[in-house]
């Protein structure tokens, strides 16, 4: 029996020897014995209403005297620490899972969906995401998913925005085998989704330097650290039997550690609980310089901090970071993470798990909308915020460090590692790989025994590579349909979707399928105002506002607002530092070019040296981007190539156009006996 500590007026069980754990929120200290006198907190909100901010395993209470959760609380409680109903509907004949199972397997990696193309009856199939902190792919595991995606799957394998594949087209009753398998070849997808700690990012470049290193190793620790502990997923897999490698010590150590009060003592989740997190969790890892991992979007960003001779000395960290937002409900929204502080290295473990307990005893579990640590940041404020994580860490944390300039890193082509090997990182659209493409990596990867990175920007890099094996490798991916960087568009290079239709069940328009022909429509616009091949703009698609692109940190953003329409957003920048802001809603796919064309003519004329896109929104204003748009008649067509030079704007060109028709003459021949004319005036000494 357990105790609800998310109502104010809980009932207490009628045995009063009865001992369980007690909580301060979900913050659990020495068990206590219960008696009928004992009172439990709520926390209020600035309406006065009860919210719930944190709650454990409660007992059956009046409901009048309940404050509200969500459904998906109810459902974790329930679950016998993620099994059941799961556990039983993998056991019916149905291809499809009810409504509880499907919450509770996204603790699994795994979600139902069906193919929302198709007419009739639902075909339900299962999306399998991995977990692959800092995108590494042992050989085995790379062959592995490359076999399953064909045996079991769509054939093709997705490369997602946080460093892991997506097998797509799954059905139920190959659940068991597909899990299995990844499990047996050292993969997992445990953490992939659901309420927990999500896959850690970190720099996919496989270079040897100290940081570099460092920053992987430490993502991978924080993986181990927060990854759960209480067996559900062996069980459902592979029959209980746990098949993984040894935690590190200091990781196992991190985790047990209870001096402030953060864990929960004798539970088989000691971080988590029964209730888990209040929502997704995702944290990054990055090296000064290098925010190829979008580093401003996490819950927490930590950023490897070395001294004058690159020894790894500790850690700038960064919280409440996050992309997902409702349509039409202002007050929810993106945001950028905030300084939170330094800390040393030997601490970094410690200061994340005080990060993460702050977050399950405080985060709202009432309304899901608002369940993500920002929003627990944003309210509180960074001050409070750091007071209450600095209580569960035991330190005060010191003083952010100063950075040099972020930049984005894409890893494409030919780089040395560091260590007299190569890597070569590939462009892959959309991170979709499949056909040729799919063949030919295969064929490289097998035959040369090769590592495998994935990038946050969907793409992939192959380790390990002696210089001998430069050219043929190279001649086998070009057969197989892969460009060398300096041949990609430079659109695509920086663009990014998620997969949207046809399978994701909360998209509202294409993102993916429909990517391919948005960069081609701004390419062609680029050429029409003047812009050259090598110029670029950050464009990234969704299909619905919930961010999985992280389209808000884009230069030029399309979020999907209805069917074939986009919501346009405005103003990051290329080093993905600043957020984007709504410029316009509702428009048809069909009309893009009526907003393209004025934002990126006026960019082309009207910018400052070095200027990006993002920067010139910024600068300008929306007020003015606006009124360009909304009085664009088309680009101007000049008759001849020294005409920019002479009409500074469109209003002087159509005036002096209206003059020369009465003479006769073109707008061009008018302006230059203008010109002319005056010039000559003023060596005479007229004044004309």
């Amino acid at each position: 029996m357990a105790v609800s500590l998310g109502s104010a007026k809980a009932v207490a069980p009628s045995d009063p020897k009865l001992r369980i754990h007690c909580f301060n929120g979900l913050k659990a200290s020495r068990p206590v014995s219960l008696s009928p006198q004992l009172n439990f907190l709520s926390v209020s909100s600035a309406s006065g209403k009860s919210v719930v901010r944190a709650v454990s395993t409660p007992i059956k209470t009046d409901s009048a005297a309940e404050t509200k959760r969500s459904k998906v609380e109810i459902i974790k409680e329930q679950s016998n620490f993620i099994r059941y109903p799961l556990n039983e509907e993998l056991l019916t004949d149905a291809p499809n899972i009810n409504e509880s199972a499907t919450q509770i397997i996204k603790f699994h990696g795994s979600y139902q969906q069906y193919n929302r193309d198709d007419r009739g009856a639902r075909n339900y199939s299962f999306m399998i995401r991995t977990k692959n902190p800092f995108g590494k792919v042992p050989n085995r595991l790379y062959l592995v998913m490359d076999d399953l995606a064909d045996q079991f799957g769509s054939g093709t394998l997705r490369l997602t925005t946080r460093q892991t594949f997506q097998l797509h087209g799954i059905l139920k009753k190959n659940l068991k085998t597909v899990m299995g398998t990844i499990i047996e070849n050292m993969g997992s997808t445990l953490g992939a989704c659901g309420d927990l700690n999500r896959n850690v990012l970190a720099p996919a470049a496989p270079f040897t330097r100290k940081d570099y290193v460092f920053a992987q190793q430490t993502a991978e620790n924080i993986a181990t650290l927060l990854t759960p502990q209480s067996g559900f997923y062996f069980d459902m897999w592979v029959n209980g039997e746990k098949i993984t490698l040894e935690d590190p010590p200091e990781v196992v150590k991190a985790r047990n550690d209870n001096s402030h009060g953060t864990n929960f003592p004798d539970s088989p989740e000691p971080i988590y609980g029964t209730q888990f997190l209040p929502r997704k969790f995702k944290i990054a890892v990055t090296v000064p310089t290098d925010n190829s991992v979008d580093i401003f979007t996490n819950d927490i960003g930590a950023v490897v901090i070395s001294d004058d001779n690159g020894e790894p000395q500790g850690f700038n960290l960064y919280v409440g970071g996050g992309m997902g937002r409702t349509h039409r409900v202002e007050t929810t929204f993106p945001r950028l993470s905030t300084p939170l502080g330094y800390v040393p290295k030997e601490d970094i473990l410690y200061a994340i798990k005080a990060i993460v307990v702050t977050q399950r005893d405080n985060g709202r579990r009432d309304d899901r909308k608002y369940s993500r640590m920002k929003y627990l940041v944003d309210s509180w404020g960074i001050e409070k915020f750091r007071g209450v994580v600095e209580q569960s860490y035991g330190k005060k944390f010191e003083p952010i460090r100063e950075l040099p300039q972020w930049e984005f890193k894409s890893y494409l082509g030919w780089q040395k590692q560091g260590d007299g090997s190569w890597f070569y990182g590939l462009h892959v659209d959309s991170g979709r790989i499949g056909g040729k493409m799919k063949k030919a990596l295969r064929e490289v990867i097998e035959k040369y025994n090769l590592n495998v990175r994935l990038t946050p920007n969907q793409n992939l890099i192959l380790c390990d590579i002696r210089n001998a094996w430069k050219r043929p490798i190279s001649k086998v991916l070009a057969q197989g349909g892969f460009l060398e960087p300096k041949f990609v568009d430079s659109l695509n290079i920086t663009a990014m979707a998620c997969p949207a239709l046809p399978l994701c069940p909360l998209a509202i328009t294409e993102a993916e399928r429909g990517i391919p022909d948005i960069l081609k429509r701004v390419r062609a616009v680029f050429e029409k105002v003047g812009l050259k091949y090598n110029e670029s703009v950050v464009i990234r698609v969704t299909g619905c506002p919930n961010g999985c692109a992280r389209p808000y940190m884009a230069e030029l953003g399309l979020v999907g607002d209805g069917p074939n329409s986009y919501q346009i957003w405005l103003g990051g920048t290329p080093n993905q530092t600043t957020l984007a802001r709504t410029f316009m809603n509702k428009v048809k796919i069909q009309e893009l070019e009526k907003v393209f064309e004025p934002l990126f003519y006026y960019w082309k004329r009207k910018r400052q040296a070095k200027e990006s896109f993002g920067e010139f929104t910024n600068r300008i204003g929306f007020e003015d981007l606006q009124n360009w748009v909304d009085k664009w008649d088309g680009v101007v067509k000049y008759p001849g190539r020294y005409n920019l030079k002479l009409f500074a704007d469109k209003e002087t060109y159509e005036a002096m156009e209206e003059l020369a028709v009465l003479q006769n003459k073109s707008a061009h021949q008018l302006a230059i006996e203008v010109v002319r004319n005056f010039v000559a005036s003023q060596q005479n000494g007229k004044s004309e």
